[in-house]
Parts: structure tokens; sequence; C-alpha cells
């Protein structure tokens, strides 16, 4: 993941940008500041001329900033504002590619995709071994049970809350949490699991 030099078209004024609807959304990524360090983080709104990060480095306001989010892509920017939890940035695009992002930010929320927890695009299945560990957002480890799991994601027995949208770690996978349950949390893969590896890859 690399900052290239050429920039593209000038952000969108304060005009333009009132003119795009902000949709809230729950995706996952990662961006890489001036000094070229990477770190994962949730994109919370959007629009076409600016998203709002939550992430554990906010950076400087003004500074550029280069993301790969998931279901979108590579976009760039520049801080606008620093927050509690993170940063809103602008969007530097070109105007093709600012009617792309509103496209795709259109089939997101017709299609609910990520903001349906009941969402099985992958059969599930009891896994041979149930037991496993999960790494908290604060970094504390905690012993847990794996009700079911597919290739997106997995059913976790656990006394455990991590908030909703926190990422964590079972196994080796980087997860989101997407919906508490009755007995532990129900959890979304950053990335689709093979299964040659899924098995081995839910085990610390």
């Amino acid at each position: 993941m690399t900052i290239g030099t050429n920039t593209v078209s000038a952000t969108p004024s304060p005009e333009e940008r009132r003119r795009f609807a902000r949709v809230r959304v729950n995706l996952l990524g990662r961006y890489m500041l001036a000094n070229r360090q990477e770190y994962p983080c949730q994109v919370v709104d959007m629009s076409p001329g600016g998203m709002a990060l939550v992430c554990p480095v906010a950076g400087r306001a003004g500074e550029r900033v280069v993301a790969y989010i998931d279901h979108v892509g590579r976009v760039e920017g520049s801080i606008m504002r620093i927050q509690p939890t993170g940063f809103a940035m602008t969007i530097q695009a070109t105007s093709r590619k600012r009617d792309k992002l509103a496209a795709q930010l259109t089939w997101l929320a017709n299609r609910h995709l990520l903001d349906s927890p009941e969402d099985r695009r992958h059969d599930r299945q009891a896994p041979g071994k149930s037991q496993s560990e999960i790494v908290m957002p604060n970094g504390l480890r905690v012993r847990c049970d794996i009700i079911d799991v597919s290739f997106s994601g997995a059913a976790i027995g656990t006394t455990a809350r991590p908030p909703i949208g926190s990422l964590i770690t079972l196994g080796k996978i980087q997860s989101r949490v997407v919906r508490h349950r009755d007995d532990g949390i129900a959890i979304e893969f950053t990335r689709l699991q093979h299964p040659d590896s899924l098995m081995d890859n839910i085990t610390p």
C-alpha cells in the first residue's frame, strides 16, 4: 500500500460536499498516513465527498490519507477534522469516480449488506474443534467455544461482550462483531477464509 506522488482532482468545495448524501455504513478497511504506517479502520458513514473513520491513530488535520475500504476500494483524501474515535476525511476524486462511489453507496444501502447480521451468504457448520480463543480490542485473551462457523463468519459462545462493530481476533482471523447473542457473539471475518485453512486459522 503506497501513497502516490500524483494527486487526483481537487477536493470538492463545501457546496459540493453538501450535495452528497451521507450513508450510514459499517465497512472495514485499512488506511495509511503520511508516515506510511498502516492501521485498521471502520468506516461509519460515507458520501462521495468524504467519510468518517473509527481508528486507533487519528493523524493531523490536513494530513494526506490513502485508504482501502471493503466493497469500495482505494480512496484518497485529507483529514478534515479529528474526532474522539478517529477522524473525518475528504475524498479527492474525479467526477467519474464520485459518480461511481455514489452508485456503490446506493447499492450497499439498498442491499442492506452491512447492517444485516442475519445475512448468511455462506453455509455454516459445527466445527470439529469447538475450543478457541478471542483477542479483545484491549488485547485481553478470552477462551471461547465455536458454536458454528462458515468461510465468512462464526457464532462464538462467550461471556465477553465486545461492542458491536469492534475488531477482535478469533484464533488467527481478524473479525468484526456484528451481533450479541444470548450465549455469546456473532462475528464476521474481515476476509473470506479458504476452506483448506479455515479450521487451522480459527484456533490460536
